[in-house]
């Protein structure tokens, strides 16, 4: 309830951000922001190395020395991923001549070191249950990042006044996060060989990364087949349509992990996985229907007559996100289990099947790519979802 009453404030404020900048740009400046926040996005999920999972799975005994090695270890990632960022940059701007681009993602890269003094602290917050506290911060970032981005829009309409905000609100997560739990390092404690983290890094930085394509490579995908003002009507569709819902199925894999590694067993767990499952459909499932049927009436209305073109996309891609839903369930269910390589490879799965469609559609139509994208993450993550679902259900039985 908590994730559900933020992220209810922040579509608020997300509407009006999406409506500022569909009557202050064009599909063309769009397409040129998407394409450097695509870029960011895909990168950042690197610094996603199972390290914080490590510490919300830890057991009281090994938790001070698990936070001291993940300390360095964030540091570290967060370190090499803007360096991996900033060359990518550079490629950029000397070999693809994308000046505006790579300068964008330049800047982008500022945001790696407001993290790491935060990264401790937010896991601790999920492992002592304080979801209600991540979800009020998190929130707060998305809110401050939505009114930055309408104020930069409204005076300065160009790419940069959505790609700014990102590095500007980065400090803000931080300054909240380590108010909201006090840690610091303890010396006596030592600290834990990197061991501790392997299981879980490989499998789950493959994951996330694997799940990070599934999200972001089809802004790639439609630039490259359909070109830029095709690019701005997708990522507009995206964001009106399915990024609405996308944070709520982020925030179903970041509530429920924590809350099932915190079940004595199978039985238990397999009982909470499914109970979370059906809550979560039965909350998303109207909101996706008002989104895909209500869609022709709406975008004139909310968003001008200029954008109507843009509602059957919203309505398809609006539709990925119960099979994405699923998925993200699946995944807590299996990390839980400590069993995170089953994970990556559904989310390859996923993701070829879901690229594969939007390629494939990509030759006929712009619409055709969005309906293809949607099947593709269906005849994947919904069987899957089945038979999860019915092996819990078996083995509690």
């Amino acid at each position: 309830m908590a994730y559900a009453s933020a992220e209810a404030a922040t579509r608020v404020v997300r509407i009006l951000a999406i409506l500022v900048i569909a009557r202050r740009t064009s599909p063309e400046l769009l397409g040129t922001a998407a394409f450097a926040l695509t870029l960011f996005e895909l990168i950042r999920v690197l610094g996603n190395a199972g390290i914080g999972q490590r510490i919300i799975a830890a057991t009281d005994d090994e938790l001070a020395a698990l936070c001291n090695t993940a300390k360095r270890l964030f540091w570290a990632v967060c370190l090499a991923v803007a360096a991996i960022q900033l060359t990518v940059a550079a490629g950029l701007f000397f070999i693809a001549g994308l000046d505006e681009a790579a300068l964008m993602l330049a800047v982008l890269a500022g945001v790696y070191i407001c993290m790491p003094p935060g990264l401790v602290q937010v896991f601790l917050l999920m492992r002592d249950g304080e979801l209600p506290t991540t979800a009020r911060i998190g929130a707060a970032q998305t809110m401050a990042d939505h009114f930055l981005t309408v104020t930069l829009v409204l005076i300065w309409p160009t790419a940069w006044a959505i790609v700014l905000p990102k590095l500007l609100t980065a400090p803000l997560w931080t300054v909240l996060t380590r108010r909201a739990r006090s840690w610091s390092s303890d010396a006596a404690a030592g600290y834990a060989p990197l061991r501790e983290f392997a299981s879980f890094g490989p499998a789950i930085l493959g994951s996330e990364l694997v799940a990070a394509l599934r999200i972001h490579a089809d802004k790639l995908v439609i630039g490259a087949l359909l070109g830029s003002e095709a690019l701005g009507l997708y990522y507009f569709a995206f964001n009106a349509g399915l990024g609405i819902t996308l944070s709520f199925v982020a925030a179903c894999n970041t509530v429920i992990f924590p809350m099932l590694c915190k079940q004595s067993g199978d039985q238990d767990r397999g009982r909470l996985f499914r109970q979370s499952f059906v809550l979560s459909l039965v909350l998303l499932a109207p909101v996706v229907a008002a989104q895909a049927l209500l869609a022709p009436y709406y975008v004139p209305v909310v968003f001008g007559a200029e954008w109507l073109e843009a509602a059957p996309y919203i309505a398809l891609l609006s539709l990925a996100a119960l099979p994405l839903c699923a998925g993200s369930l699946i995944g807590a269910w299996l990390r839980a289990r400590k069993q995170p390589l089953h994970e990556t490879g559904l989310a390859i799965a996923a993701t070829v099947a879901g690229l594969a469609g939007l390629a494939a559609g990509s030759t006929q139509s712009l619409a055709a790519a969005c309906a293809a994208y949607a099947a593709g993450l269906a005849l994947v993550l919904l069987p899957a979802a089945f038979v999860h679902f019915h092996q819990t259900k078996t083995a509690t039985c």
